[in-house]
């Protein structure tokens, strides 16, 4: 089954001719299919339209948001709902083509995990949406090593084994792929087409690129220090314990060889501040390993990923 997922904010203009699209289009692939849309807390009567469209058509499945949560969560909540082995997430603006649908899977049958979609020719004004989409794909794809032209695409295509158990915040849906690739799927891009707004305004503004490379930065630490956290507190707290010492050795010099007194100099005081700050990075360290620890053996999670195993099929790996 294929599930195409498609969180909504106040778009109640698209609706109709969103689903017309989608069952033109999906009945072509030959495949069981539904199409979950997240209705994230509307306030222009969309979640009327969408009771109709899903009273008469059993495949057509609405998710109603108590009030507006974002776009990451309402994603979440689709995927969570999703009974698809094949994911398929979409915005429901009428910018993506659902006839793209079926390249994506396509692609996915080549033996690819997560197939995203890179909108080529957008759509969008050049200087509020295009160039700082352009520079955070960039500063993505140099800081996470997964190299994709567009990651603000929603129209991506995944198979659910790789998205399982990822939980995302903030604005993290977009780095689906960072999680799918560090884990050891094959990801790959193909463009789609993208078409100008219609209905509704957008969304989103230049705010949303702070937000995102803040985020890039949670899930850069996640990804490599989140079973050893002391190594970035610890290793922060050794370069201030490393320059209070430089700062005092030099002030000490300062006033034994050339008498300039300690109130002259403000080396005392960066001293004593990077002693303390280096001192309260370690402590954070260990209470951070604490935490984790928490995490993971609270759980019984495994610090590791299986990709497949031999004759050991219902066994659980010893936990002393």
């Amino acid at each position: 089954m294929i599930s195409i997922v498609i969180p909504i904010y106040n778009e109640r203009d698209n609706i109709t001719l969103l689903y017309e699209k989608l069952t033109r289009e999906l009945p072509l692939l030959e495949r069981e299919f539904e199409i979950i849309v997240i209705d994230d807390g509307s306030t222009d009567n969309s979640v009327e339209l969408l009771k109709m469209y899903s009273s008469i058509d059993e495949r057509f499945k609405v998710v109603t948001l108590r009030r507006n949560f974002g776009q990451t969560a309402a994603m979440m909540a689709g995927i969570d709902f999703a009974k698809g082995e094949i994911i398929v997430p979409m915005d429901g603006d009428l910018q993506n083509d659902p006839a793209d649908i079926r390249r994506l899977i396509e692609k996915l049958d080549e033996g690819y995990e997560v197939v995203s979609g890179w909108r080529k020719n957008r759509q969008d004004a050049n200087l509020r949406r295009n160039l700082p989409s352009r520079l955070a794909n960039y500063l993505i794809s140099w800081i996470s090593g997964v190299y994709l032209h567009d990651y603000g695409c929603s129209l991506k295509a995944y198979r659910r084994d790789v998205i399982k158990g990822v939980k995302l915040y903030g604005e993290m849906h977009r780095f689906i792929p960072i999680y799918a690739s560090w884990q050891g799927a094959k990801v790959t891009e193909i463009a789609v087409s993208h078409y100008p707004r219609i209905h509704g305004v957008s969304k989103y503004g230049l705010e949303r690129v702070v937000k995102v490379v803040l985020d890039l930065l949670v899930v850069k630490f996640l990804a490599k220090y989140a079973t050893k956290p002391i190594y970035v507190f610890g290793g922060f707290g050794v370069i201030n314990l490393a320059m209070s010492g430089v700062a005092g050795i030099y002030a000490i010099a300062l006033k034994l060889f050339e008498d300039v007194s300690f109130i002259l100099t403000p080396l005392p005081l960066l001293c004593v501040m990077s002693f303390i700050t280096g001192i309260m990075s370690m402590l954070m360290g260990l209470l951070a390993e604490l935490v984790m620890r928490t995490y993971y053996e609270s759980q019984d999670k495994p610090v590791y990923l299986i990709k497949t195993t031999i004759n050991l099929d219902g066994i659980r790996p010893c936990v002393e």
